[in-house]
């Protein structure tokens, strides 16, 4: 049987300027954390990413920097590329599509799309700059939103309520160049008729099937993710244009079409084929075993990114033939800041590089602050007070009290040799019996991407090792009875031990300290090797420190500036 494949990907980055809080939260902290359980459990899993370095959004943020697009893609690709590393974010290929590897890779894509018939080329009017001469793709129009009446939508889509539009559909648009309002001009384009696959979606995301063949189980995916799907297949697929015309992308492979680009939305999936294709050939693997027969392709992304996921890639994989589809698009809701949604232009934001260099060596707070308030199913808020609040009364409260208590104690009356463990009552073999169920139930949390949940019962294992020791009071019992204290101390540490392993997924670095104050071999998820008597620990040292007001009070002065 062939052994599994899991190919994960997380929503590619635009690389025109640095990250914050809520790209962290909704595509690549869960996925991070679904990955590092993949790979405790030793299965084959590739982890892919890169920066999203065409489109709009870039050639924007050049004009307005007065620089090159290459440029721009350069300076913020390395940023970010490095903010996810130093944070724990740990992708097997960081890729970019301005790679030469990426354009040969969507030109193929595209002529064989276009060879099996998969666009029709129409001329129409599209919105046109006279002062600047050029034609404006979507993000270089905004109006008012037809759907909720929001006054800066964009031309591809309303970042208020989430729908997707086209520039005509706007009221009152205007060139986000000149100000001016733009006027109509004629120019080709290759589009998708969407339309014509509606029928084999609709069965595909809401039944789960494909060609007769079940694919996956719709119940598994978010209900937000179904009912997006849904309401844009029943409310009729339309047409979609797969080209555009700019300088700055992957060149239409067509002679004589010089000036057009592919769109962003057709290029940027395709880079997660091209990452894949870069990371096999460093690695010496077969990129297509990630990408076809029993691979499982899973998207981590916001919501704002579900059709161009669960609709569009899929009709493109469908009809280029030889991938799977997505297994899963597990897509999160947006994160707000302070009761406000998070604003690139007015600085609403924590920008990721910022809160490193601010709160040095701790990633782990903000990996479980934003874990615990993960947007799942609904949009949630981050406070910096509830930040500070996480921090002091959970993980150093509680968390880095237990694992203090054990390794303290087991210095001071053991001289660090993990004590004996001797005749068990009935207490200790039912916290054994809870701790060993820990792996499983987190684990099943994580694969059904209840990823809140699993931390929970996370720091409910802490919680089993503090009531543990708190109901037993071994520091009292060592005067009177040295093999009951012996036996209560063997148990803390396997339930330290075990927290080493369940940990890692979602605070690596936490993970990684504690191994080394338990002096111990990594485990597998499923294997958690018990720490044998006579075993030497090191010394106790701090996992999480007190975070000040002071420095909260900091934070808070910086939002908006």
């Amino acid at each position: 049987m062939t052994k599994k494949r899991y190919t994960v990907t997380s929503a590619l980055p635009y690389a025109n300027g640095p990250l914050h809080i809520g790209h962290i939260a909704g595509a690549y902290l869960p996925a991070d954390i679904y990955v590092r359980y993949r790979r405790s459990k030793q299965q084959d899993v590739v982890f892919i990413c890169g920066s999203d370095e065409h489109g709009a959004a870039i050639t924007l943020r050049a004009k307005k920097e007065g620089m090159e697009p290459q440029e721009i893609v350069d300076k913020y690709h390395n940023l970010n590329k490095k903010s996810f590393a130093d944070f724990g974010i740990d992708f097997d290929v960081y890729h970019r599509t301005s790679d030469p590897l990426h354009h040969k890779t969507s030109q193929d894509f595209f002529s064989e799309l276009n060879s099996k018939g998969a666009f029709t080329q129409k001329t129409s009017e599209q919105f046109y700059d006279e002062e600047h001469s050029q034609f404006l793709a979507d993000r270089y129009i905004m109006g008012t939103c037809p759907k909720c009446g929001y006054d800066s939508a964009y031309g591809d889509q309303c970042e208020k309520c989430g729908s997707a539009l086209s520039p005509s559909e706007l009221l009152n648009p205007k060139s986000t160049l000149s100000g001016n309002e733009p006027i109509k001009k004629e120019t080709k384009h290759w589009y998708l008729p969407m339309q014509d696959h509606a029928d084999w979606l609709k069965n595909w995301i809401e039944n789960g099937e494909l060609d007769g063949e079940k694919q996956h189980d719709p119940s598994q995916w978010r209900s937000q993710v179904i009912g997006q799907c849904k309401s844009w297949i029943d409310g009729g697929l339309r047409e979609r244009a797969m080209t555009r015309d700019l300088d700055w992308g992957v060149k239409v492979p067509i002679e004589g079409e010089d000036g057009k680009v592919l769109y962003v939305w057709l290029d940027a999936p395709i880079g997660y084929i091209s990452a894949t294709k870069q990371w096999a050939k460093d690695n010496g693997k077969e990129w297509i075993d990630y990408w076809q027969n029993d691979a499982e392709l899973i998207h981590f992304i916001g919501k704002d990114n579900i059709v161009f996921h669960a609709i569009i890639f899929p009709i493109l994989l469908k009809v280029h033939g030889g991938f799977v589809l997505p297994k899963n698009v597990p897509a999160n809701e947006f994160l707000n800041l302070e009761g406000q949604k998070l604003s690139t232009s007015r600085n609403w934001a924590i920008w990721l590089h910022e809160y490193l260099k601010d709160f040095e060596g701790q990633q782990d707070v903000l990996r479980y602050a934003l874990c615990s308030t993960a947007p799942e199913s609904k949009d949630t808020d981050f406070t910096w007070s509830d930040f500070q609040t996480r921090n002091n009364s959970e993980l150093v409260g509680i968390f880095g009290n237990f694992i203090n208590r054990v390794v303290v104690l087991t210095n001071k009356y053991w001289e660090g040799k993990v004590p004996e463990r001797h005749e068990l009552d009935s207490y200790d073999q039912s916290v054994l019996d809870e701790m060993d169920a820990f792996p499983e139930k987190i684990g099943g949390l994580i694969e059904q991407y209840k990823l809140r949940e699993a931390l929970t019962e996370l720091m409910n294992l802490v919680r089993l090792g503090n009531k543990y020791l708190a109901d037993t009071e071994p520091w009292k019992l060592k005067k009177t009875d040295e093999k009951r204290t012996e036996t209560i101390l063997n148990i803390a540490l396997q339930i330290a031990n075990h927290l080493m392993v369940l940990s890692e997924p979602f605070l690596p670095f936490t993970s990684h300290k504690l191994q080394e104050m338990l002096n111990v071999q990594k485990s597998c998820w499923d294997k958690i090797k018990s720490i044998d008597a006579a075993h030497h620990v090191g010394k106790a040292s701090l996992l999480f420190s007190k975070i000040e007001d002071e420095l909260i009070e900091q934070q808070m002065a910086k939002l908006g500036k």
